[in-house]
Parts: C-alpha cells; sequence; structure tokens
C-alpha cells in the first residue's frame, strides 16, 4: 500500500490505497519509515487518487493507532533527512496525515483540497511534534483554529496562510515535485544538508 519508487538520489513514496481515500495503518507507517532506512538526497511523498489521505484508518485508531508513537517517530525521521524533502498534496489531508508533511521541507497543493486535523471533535491529542511545527508555520491563532475550532482550511486559505507553499494543476503536481527536486540532485554530496543546517541554526539566532 506504499509505492516505492527510486531514481538515483530521489525517492518517491506513494500512499496506495484510494479505496479508503488513502487512511493509514500501521503497516503503512511502518512501510514509510523503512524505505527511508536509506536516506535520499530528495524525498518527495505523495497519494494515489484524489486524496492525499482521510488520517488514520479508523478501526486500527480506535484500536490504538491514534496515540501509537510511531506518528512521531514517522515525522521527526522525515525532518531528520538531510536532502529536500517536499510534500506533493494530491488532494485533501486530514488528520494523523498531517504530521508527516508538517514534517517537509516543502508542501504543493492541488485546487480544491482542504485540510483539516480533527482532534478536538475525535478526543485526541495532536501528535506530539505538530502543534509546534503547526506554529511554527502558520502562527498561534490559526494552528488553533485548526487543532481547538477544527477549522476545514481550503487551499486557497492554506496558500496565503504559509500552510502549502504552492498551488498546483493535479497534473503538474509531480512535474513540480521533481523540478524543485532538480539542484539539489545536481548538487554534490552534502551539499543540501549543509543549507539545511545554516537554516535551523538562524532559527534559534536573532538576526539583525
Amino acid at each position: 500500500m506504499i509505492g516505492v519508487v527510486r531514481e538515483g538520489g530521489l525517492l518517491v513514496l506513494t500512499l496506495q490505497r484510494p479505496e479508503k481515500a488513502n487512511a493509514l495503518s500501521r503497516a503503512m507507517l511502518v512501510d514509510l519509515l523503512a524505505a527511508l532506512d536509506d536516506p535520499p538526497q530528495v524525498l518527495i511523498l505523495t497519494g494515489e487518487a484524489r486524496v492525499f489521505s482521510a488520517g488514520a484508518d479508523l478501526d486500527e485508531a480506535k484500536a490504538g493507532l491514534a496515540t501509537d508513537p510511531i506518528w512521531d517517530v514517522l515525522s521527526n525521521r522525515i525532518v531528520s533527512l538531510p536532502g529536500l524533502t517536499i510534500a506533493a498534496l494530491n488532494g485533501t489531508l486530514a488528520g494523523g496525515a498531517m504530521g508527516m508533511t508538517l514534517a517537509c521541507d516543502l508542501r504543493l497543493g492541488v485546487p480544491g483540497a482542504t485540510f483539516f486535523y480533527p482532534v478536538m471533535r475525535l478526543g485526541y491529542l495532536p501528535q506530539p511534534a505538530d502543534p509546534a511545527r503547526l506554529v511554527a508555520l502558520i502562527g498561534p491563532a490559526r494552528a488553533k483554529m485548526i487543532l481547538m475550532a477544527g477549522a476545514k482550511i481550503a487551499a486557497e486559505e492554506a496558500l496565503a496562510w504559509g500552510l502549502i507553499d504552492r498551488i498546483v494543476a493535479p497534473a503538474d503536481l509531480l512535474p513540480t515535485a521533481r523540478a524543485l527536486a532538480a539542484d539539489v540532485l545536481a548538487a554534490i554530496p552534502g551539499h543540501a544538508a549543509a543549507i539545511k543546517r545554516l537554516m535551523a541554526q538562524a532559527e534559534f539566532a536573532r538576526i539583525p
């Protein structure tokens, strides 16, 4: 249920459970983690059909997946990757799937997609690292609108907020992601990682 394509330094991971709106099972999360054991220069994370992911599989969520630490393990693994990470969101993004996309460096969305994280309504806490990453992208008030008020954010508003970085027609989604990956793939090994370290340092430094 996870498509894995490696092309040199590029790794494309595709959620492939369209009959369940790409809802994530624990087995799928394990497969995603396993695919990252050999860190790529560029990761593109996308989904099959018209929904990126509806979040956790509901039956497994009720059985304990909703609070399983594997979600944070996966998002933290993505954050730690030395290269460029791109979420090519082919449709709506919901629930637990938010974590892996917040962990990416760039997020592309398609027209008509919506973004929501209904932890308040469902009675769960968000994954531990997600609130801070969400606040860093869109600010505390907007993060509260999503996590506490249950707001569903349309693609255009998500772009204005900074939740996604570009809106792309579905046919252009993967070509755009690949174009964004080109400079990293052409660079010497370690160059992207060095730039990411400098940007991480800047987050904790006071820029005059």
